[in-house]
């Protein structure tokens, strides 16, 4: 079966609408009270590597839902006025297409451009996450 469009070219296009966030920059801010880093990898691989300290897990699944206030599964987090909002996976392929869905759903965001796995080669602090009960 032969696809209309590639994921890869669709990251490449999002990656043109959408700010982007270099690692360095990232940590930087960390810890700036008005940025929420949002992390939209599966649980299974924060689990397995950790995640940025204070980051919000949002799996990618739910994100749509969970900004729109207008969905019964609408979270508070993602209706902070004044907060700045960096999304991220492992890679930065997922957060660019996320991000982009989110700026066509009027939901003003940016990503890890390299995503968690240069977040931590970069020295970026991680902290581990205990498996639910």
């Amino acid at each position: 079966m032969a696809l209309k469009i590639s994921a890869a070219q669709m990251v490449a296009e999002a990656r043109t609408q959408i700010p982007e966030v270099a690692t360095e920059e990232a940590i930087a801010q960390l810890g700036d009270p008005d940025l929420v880093i949002v992390d939209i990898r599966d649980v299974r691989e924060r689990q397995r590597t950790g995640c940025i300290p204070g980051s919000v897990h949002a799996p990618r699944g739910m994100i749509e839902f969970w900004v729109d206030p207008d969905s019964p599964y609408h979270k508070e987090v993602f209706a902070q006025a004044g907060k700045r909002y960096l999304f991220h996976c492992a890679s930065g392929w997922r957060s660019a297409l996320t991000v982009a869905t989110l700026q066509e759903m009027g939901f003003e965001a940016a990503h890890l451009k390299d995503g968690f796995n240069d977040w931590v080669q970069a020295g970026g602090p991680v902290e581990p996450v205990a498996p639910k009960s």
